[in-house]
């Protein structure tokens, strides 16, 4: 890991949110959702990020993804600004959106599928993310036999199927039970740390954020600015030796301190 240290640190931002400023209509008036928020992920950066409810973080990455826009400012992507979706994008939801009538196979094949991807490449490349994920024996199966953990596997089996730049991940375990998160978690990092993508992972969960990320992004109430980043110096692998350690409780407890400054304040 120290190697994808330095390739991070050596390397040109493959992300910047430059002054992104969100602001919607309502019927109370207008809504600011982020406001002059800067941020830079680097190559291969696993970043999480945090922060009270409402405070602009899945605003942040539907714009990441290309599904909304700023009102002002921009993020680029290899310095070229974003324009709408895409399949350099990979988007994974806390809710699975897997297709009930395609197989796992087929669910993973989609966006290969759509770049036009030669059927037995499809094939190859959908089977090598399976079996990444823990689901070889579940290749035919279809999403209504599969738990709520496996249709998570196989969205993010989906999502680096197409072998994006950046990958988004909006709260993905949050709707999975204690168990089943945190082995998916251990998955997760694995996955990464063979693949090397860029992730940009929102949650609630500061325990989560800690384990996985190489930096914790903390956002403001809203309107959601960037509070403070913390650098996450745990060696890897990162197991659960790891989350019982005291240096990993206090950084835990430091993230923790600054969103409930956040939250307290969001209140008031």
């Amino acid at each position: 890991m120290a190697g994808s240290a330095e390739r991070m640190m050596n390397s040109e931002p493959k992300v910047v949110v430059d002054k992104v400023r969100k602001v919607y209509q309502s019927s109370r008036g207008e809504v600011v959702a982020l406001n002059d928020t800067n941020l830079t992920i680097n190559n291969n950066e696993f970043i999480c990020v945090v922060g009270p409810s409402g405070c602009g973080k899945t605003t942040l990455l539907n714009i990441l993804g290309g599904l909304d826009e700023p009102t002002s400012g921009e993020i680029r992507i290899d310095g070229k600004p974003i324009s709408g979706p895409s399949a350099e994008r990979g988007i994974v939801f806390q809710q699975y959106a897997l297709f009930p009538w395609l197989t796992v196979r087929q669910n993973v094949e989609f966006g290969l599928k759509l770049k036009k991807v030669g059927k037995s490449e499809r094939k190859e490349i959908a089977e090598k993310y399976i079996e990444s994920v823990g689901l070889k024996d579940f290749t035919n199966s279809y999403p209504k036999e599969l738990s709520g953990g496996m249709k998570q596997r196989v969205a993010i089996a989906r999502a680096y199927a197409v072998n994006p730049k950046l990958l988004l991940l909006d709260e993905p375990f949050g709707a999975l039970d204690a168990q089943t998160r945190t082995q998916l978690q251990v998955e997760l990092l694995n996955t990464w740390e063979q693949e090397q993508k860029t992730c940009f992972f929102i949650t609630h969960d500061v325990e989560e954020a800690v384990l996985l990320a190489n930096r914790v992004v903390v956002m403001s109430a809203r309107p959601g600015r960037i509070k403070t980043i913390i650098d996450i110096d745990l060696k890897h692998p990162r197991t659960q030796e790891t989350r019982m350690s005291k240096e990993f409780n206090d950084i835990k407890n430091e993230i923790w301190n600054q969103v409930y400054e956040e939250y307290l304040g969001a209140k008031k």
